[in-house]
């Protein structure tokens, strides 16, 4: 009995000092308060559009939530990037700090703050390429805080699938950008790509985009293509092997500053008389991409098959007719001639540049 008491008592001396040890803890809690200026930024619009050749205002603007006496001591610090296509790094656009200002890249020359109010860092960019087109972070730095706003720049234009002469599934990912780049495009976002699918592009060959992903888009299920009781949609094939496997591309243009054109010639041309045709008119030969802008965005109409730099022979109908594509508006695709025996007519554009 003696030692249970014993117990009993030890347990309540050690528990006492415990209990104050706990109320002191609590005793030493601080609350701190932010007085200091808080900043915000924003975008009053997530996304913008545009075309190429066009100007543009990424919208941007801050606020200091706290006025703070000290707040104009901290220089200000802006600085816009563009997200890369699989978003796991940013590209250099435009700094801006008091009076040093520095533009990156092709956008040398082209961009600046448009400063219509103090908290106004909304960039201009000027004479858009097609390369512009994504995502931009805007992100303002004074002192130890900063703040970012996101903004999209969406471009008018048209996705086209597109093959060598080698024939279907001929491109790694770096051959597939090039193939783009020499047809007047880039190669097409998976958004560019499903914007196209919900106008109504189908098309039953896998192709890359620009993140590295190879899909393509369906909008009449068939047996050949995902299996005729599936659902419309973006059928995907995931990220490939970028140097080894090989496809398709999908392509995006926009507008062009020039005149695309159908030369009118007294005989049909072979390959090599069709370049020096459209030379001697003061032209180039036209590319495939120039012939699905002028086909979609200005609604070009030519019921002749020509010649294109690629090496192809196409003829684009806006207004479907018999003889003519006579099921839908498209670029018809001939085929890839022999260059130095079969005769064609040739489209050519004329830069304004």
């Amino acid at each position: 009995m003696k030692s249970l008491l014993f117990l009993v008592l030890i347990s309540f001396c050690w528990a006492d000092p415990c209990v104050a040890n706990f109320t002191l803890e609590h005793d030493r809690i601080f609350h701190i308060h932010e007085n200091g200026p808080r900043l915000l930024v924003k975008a009053e619009q997530s996304k913008v559009f545009s075309q190429r050749g066009g100007n543009i205002t990424l919208p941007c603007t801050f606020y200091r939530q706290h006025a703070s006496p000290d707040s104009g001591l901290h220089k200000i610090r802006i600085k816009w990037t563009k997200l890369t296509s699989d978003y796991l790094k940013e590209d250099d656009v435009y700094v801006e700090m008091g009076y040093h200002k520095k533009s990156y890249g092709n956008y040398q020359g082209r961009v600046s703050l448009k400063k219509s109010t103090e908290n106004d860092v909304s960039l201009v960019i000027t004479n858009i390429m097609l390369e512009d087109y994504g995502k931009y972070k805007c992100e303002v730095i004074e002192g130890l805080e900063d703040d970012t706003a996101i903004v999209s720049l969406n471009l008018e234009g048209i996705v086209f699938p597109y093959f060598p002469q080698l024939g279907r599934y001929s491109f790694n990912f770096h051959e597939a950008q090039q193939a783009c780049l020499e047809q007047d495009a880039v190669i097409a976002s998976f958004d560019q790509l499903y914007e196209a699918w919900r106008l109504g592009l189908d098309w039953c060959n896998a192709g890359w985009l620009n993140d590295g992903s190879v899909q393509y888009p369906i909008t009449n299920p068939r047996e050949p293509c995902g299996g005729k009781n599936t659902v419309p949609g973006i059928r995907n094939y995931g990220f490939s092997n970028k140097d080894l496997s090989r496809y398709d591309v999908f392509c995006f243009t926009s507008r062009f500053n020039g005149r695309f054109y159908y030369l009118i010639h007294p005989t049909k041309l072979t390959y090599y008389e069709a370049v020096h045709a459209c030379l001697k008119d003061g032209a180039q030969i036209a590319k495939v991409g120039q012939m699905f802008a002028a086909w979609k965005l200005l609604g070009y109409d030519r019921c002749d098959a020509g010649w294109l730099a690629d090496g192809s022979v196409r003829y684009p109908i806006s207004k479907p007719r018999k003889r003519c594509s006579p099921t839908e508006a498209a670029v018809r695709f001939v085929g890839f001639p022999d260059k130095k025996h079969k005769l064609y007519g040739v489209y050519c554009f004329r830069s304004y540049q």
